[in-house]
């Protein structure tokens, strides 16, 4: 290659990555955010730092992604913080970490079976004190232990009026097998109330492909409202989201207080080869004022043997907008980059 094809070549490279920075406008993303990571979750540290924790598809670690910025969780490099055991429980079937931060500690709850039995999952949880989740070490806190415990895992923590929560998914009541949302105060940052209360278990078609599940709740407080998503049907391109929300001051341990869509929210759209979109966690965007879903979804709709073996779960991202009502609108009929210039002023 001579001198002057050289500088042609060298132009046309910058040029190329010049329009793909414009490409992206504020708060839009290079999706997908991580490849092969499902039930992703993202929060945004007192520092600014964002940290990313997924499920692995080998369903053998916890690692934490941290950037500056949503977008830069592409290139973060992983950080193993914690590997299965070899027997016993936490041996197996390592899913849907969460990291929060609580009372100047970092927690992990977690999903694990074990190591002879990987159906016999419950939740775990680990901290660490550290002001960085990625050093510092990881303490083992050992199992949350639940009233019924049969299936328990997918759980989740938030705060409202100084009382501390948790939503998780165990196994619902009644004759017929399904997964179901409970909540309970929390007493401890590992440990939970005696009284638990089932809120959501499925009721509607869209619910029940295949399996009958609710699962992978996420909270999100606005507008007077607690806002609850949570996923639904097999993990395929039936998988989407629905929705439940309470009043912000209503006694959140009372499933009257709870109304739920009998439509999803968010589900598998061919136009945009977005497949069983689910799992999702909210964060907050750079501008910090932005609301941000992250989710997990295919690429494709046809899965060669069982849902779970398949590992092109994709971690995205995408701006969550606002009714005139204080609702969320997920943004169902628009690409994810569309939603960050949806109703722009």
């Amino acid at each position: 290659m001579n001198f002057s094809r050289f500088s042609i070549f060298i132009s046309m490279l910058l040029f190329g990555v010049s329009m793909q920075a414009q490409k992206l406008k504020k708060n839009q993303f290079d999706n997908p955010l991580a490849l092969q990571r499902a039930d992703p979750f993202v929060t945004k540290a007192a520092n600014g730092n964002y940290y990313f924790i997924a499920t692995a598809p080998e369903y053998d670690r916890i690692e934490i992604r941290s950037s500056k910025t949503i977008n830069g969780i592409k290139t973060a490099q992983p950080v193993v913080v914690w590997r299965k055991h070899d027997k016993g429980p936490m041996g197996n079937h390592i899913w849907a970490p969460e990291l929060h931060r609580i009372e100047g500690k970092w927690y992990i709850y977690f999903a694990a079976g074990s190591a002879e039995n990987k159906w016999s999952i419950h939740k775990y949880a680990l901290s660490n004190p550290s002001e960085d989740p990625t050093k510092g070490e990881w303490k083992e806190e050992g199992q949350i232990v639940t009233k019924g415990d049969i299936f328990s895992l997918d759980a989740t923590t938030f705060e409202m009026n100084g009382q501390r929560y948790m939503i998780w998914v165990d196994r619902g009541p009644g004759k017929v097998v399904n997964t179901s949302l409970y909540i309970a105060k929390m007493t401890s940052p590992t440990t939970l109330d005696e009284k638990q209360v089932v809120i959501s278990q499925p009721d509607y078609d869209w619910e029940m492909h295949t399996y009958k599940v609710n699962e992978g709740p996420a909270v999100l407080v606005k507008n007077g409202k607690v806002f609850l998503a949570f996923s639904a049907s097999a993990t395929d391109a039936t998988y989407c989201i629905g929705l439940l929300w309470a009043k912000e001051g209503a006694d959140l341990l009372d499933p009257k207080s709870w109304t739920k869509l009998d439509k999803p929210v968010f589900y598998t759209n061919e136009k945009f080869k977005r497949y069983g979109p689910g799992h999702n966690s909210f964060t907050i965007a750079e501008d910090g004022k932005t609301d941000i879903m992250i989710y997990h979804a295919r690429d494709y709709e046809k899965i060669k043997g069982d849902a779970l073996s398949d590992p092109n779960r994709h971690t995205r991202a995408r701006v969550l907008k606002w009714t005139k009502d204080g609702m969320p609108d997920f943004g169902q009929e628009y690409d994810d980059n569309e939603m960050a210039l949806k109703n722009k002023k």
